[in-house]
């Protein structure tokens, strides 16, 4: 039934949505690796999962900008690397939606506990399709697709906030008012980065990425400077290879690769339907999380990601 009704949305879609939409769903798969990465690999703190997976798309996307240039003819050549001005605009986004976002979200996860940070960064899709909405589309059309949405993660934020208990004091506060400077500061940079792929057509998908990966591999170096674990008591310590693999298989795939997909998502889509997709990567994050704890979803979080699934179907038809 689920796939008939898939089916007949998807069915006849504007050339170049179908396409998006493939994409948005694919960045969404690979973001969800990072949930499960700690699991994979414990032991390590939060600043050196992040630092090194920032480190690694830095180090992927400098090694794939240099075997373009040694292949592609000096024309071509000037067209790999950015501008001073694009210079500055990758590194200002990659602070909004890599190291800053991070930066805000880890200091609120301190303060507040990991619960409530988590739940106000999962309002993030519902702020995009607010306001990312095309002027032509009208509010009664995208109304369905938010109420499934906002359906979905209330049954979500519920099984979370059953486990909340906040102590009242002023840290606790403090913790939310970061965690809601970090949902904002992703927010700024899904609208902002989707805009400045429209007014840039002449700058590819894949080449945006590689200068946001090298932005934030720099600021990934930066924040383990500051405040990762010392080289030599990582290496010290058990499970340091796979903690390598897990840095490197999410700063290649939920960074760089992700980036590649949420730029062409972000090209063929209004910022209102592709901000529906990323709770792809909430549904992505909790099947990768029982897949690996063989345990069964609980029955509101199994509702939610059917509302979830529903709420994109329900979007991809208002946008057509």
């Amino acid at each position: 039934m689920t796939a008939s009704v898939s089916e007949r949305v998807l069915a006849g879609l504007p050339p170049g949505m179908g396409a998006g939409i493939a994409a948005g769903l694919g960045a969404g798969a690979l973001w969800g690796t990072t949930f499960v990465a700690p699991l994979v690999a414990p032991g390590f703190s939060s600043a050196d999962y992040t630092a090194g997976r920032f480190v690694a798309c830095g180090l992927f996307a400098l090694a794939w900008l240099l075997w373009q240039t040694w292949r592609s003819s000096p024309a071509l050549r000037a067209r790999l690397w950015p501008s001073p001005a694009q210079a500055r605009a990758a590194l200002g986004l990659s602070v909004l939606g890599y190291t800053g976002y991070y930066l805000l979200l880890v200091y609120g996860i301190a303060d507040a506990g990991a619960a409530v940070p988590a739940l106000i960064i999962g309002t993030l899709p519902l702020w995009m399709m607010l306001l990312g909405k095309p002027e032509h589309l009208r509010w009664s059309a995208l109304w369905p697709g938010l109420a499934l949405t906002a359906a979905g993660m209330a049954l979500m934020l519920g099984v979370t906030a059953a486990q909340v208990q906040p102590d009242g004091g002023g840290h606790f506060w403090r913790g939310v008012l970061l965690a809601l400077a970090a949902m904002t500061s992703w927010l700024a940079f899904g609208l902002l980065n989707a805009r400045w792929l429209r007014r840039h057509t002449q700058v590819g998908s894949m080449a945006w990425a590689n200068w946001l990966g090298l932005a934030a591999g720099l600021g990934g170096l930066g924040l383990w400077l500051v405040w990762g674990t010392p080289l030599a008591d990582l290496v010290s310590r058990p499970g340091f290879g796979l903690f390598l693999l897990v840095c490197a298989v999410t700063g290649i795939g939920s960074a760089w690769v992700a980036a590649v997909l949420w730029n062409v998502a972000s090209r063929r889509l209004s910022a209102s339907l592709a901000g529906q997709l990323v709770v792809s990567e909430t549904v992505f994050a909790l099947i990768y999380a029982f897949a690996w704890s063989g345990d069964w979803p609980a029955p509101a979080q199994l509702l939610a990601c059917l509302l979830f699934v529903a709420g994109i179907l329900a979007s991809v038809r208002a946008h057509r």
